[in-house]
């Protein structure tokens, strides 16, 4: 006799959108806590978000940043280097980036770069990729062991959802300035990716500077799935709330007023 399905939503089910805002909403909210426990003990956060084109790094990124103070929440998405950066060590074009006391930083694509797009697409050499994958387990030690919070995803999405999200990109003015010809080389390149990438995590994936791969093939549930799981690697956020008081105006409430020539545009 067949089973009855018992009609729970798996985690291959799309998540809609109200549902996907609710609970998106709540996890904020701990981020904004997770904001102030960094400022109040002097933490410094480090996130690396790495995956395929179209994976959704961009969408995950701003869905934490954009609940968070600027002062506190940092995102870096590096162009590809200058002439004079690309004689540097590979690791100091990244360093100022790196967060001081009380900041969290979101790097949107990170120094493994040289293990994924660079390698695959021939932008360094076979001799430069294997340094670095010897070089990025001891930099990220010295990271860590200075005190660093360090946490690395990959986001992971199926070719042919990739393929969606590049006809999207390419049929959306708002959207067509994320790709890029890089990006349409790259479609060819799947499994060479696919290849780097387990290269990288191979040499990368250390007790000390964990690897944590998330799906990304429903972006929304991906985007939950990351910051719940950022949220649990780290202890207990929540600090007592800062009693507020707003007093009443002494006087009613004034109007703005402008002298001189400025005045404001109308209102459309």
């Amino acid at each position: 006799m067949a089973k009855k399905k018992s009609g729970k939503k798996g985690e291959n089910s799309k998540l809609g959108r109200s549902d996907y805002y609710a609970q998106l909403e709540q996890l904020q909210v701990e981020l904004n806590q997770l904001a102030r426990w960094l400022q109040h003990h002097a933490k410094r956060l480090l996130v690396l978000i790495e995956g395929r084109d179209t994976a959704g790094k961009g969408g995950v990124i701003s869905a934490m940043a954009d609940a968070l103070p600027p002062r506190v929440c940092k995102t870096v998405a590096l162009p590809k280097p200058s002439e004079r950066e690309a004689t540097q060590w590979y690791f100091q074009r990244y360093v100022p980036y790196l967060p001081a006391a009380g900041e969290m930083v979101l790097f949107d694509r990170s120094w493994y770069n040289r293990a994924g797009v660079e390698a695959v697409m021939g932008y360094c050499t076979p001799a430069q990729t294997a340094a670095f994958l010897r070089q990025v387990p001891v930099f990220e030690k010295l990271l860590v062991d200075d005190g660093v919070l360090l946490l690395k995803y990959w986001l992971t999405v199926d070719q042919a959802l990739q393929e969606e999200r590049f006809a999207e990109r390419l049929n959306d003015p708002l959207k067509r300035w994320k790709l890029s010809p890089v990006d349409l080389q790259a479609r060819d390149k799947y499994d060479a990716y696919g290849d780097a990438r387990a290269r990288m995590l191979r040499a990368t994936h250390k007790p000390h500077a964990p690897w944590t791969l998330v799906n990304f093939n429903d972006q929304r549930r991906g985007r939950l799935t990351l910051i719940r799981h950022l949220l649990d690697q780290l202890p207990d956020t929540a600090l007592p709330e800062a009693q507020i008081d707003v007093p009443m105006l002494a006087h009613p409430p004034k109007r703005e007023r402008f002298s001189g020539p400025l005045k404001p545009i109308k209102s459309v």
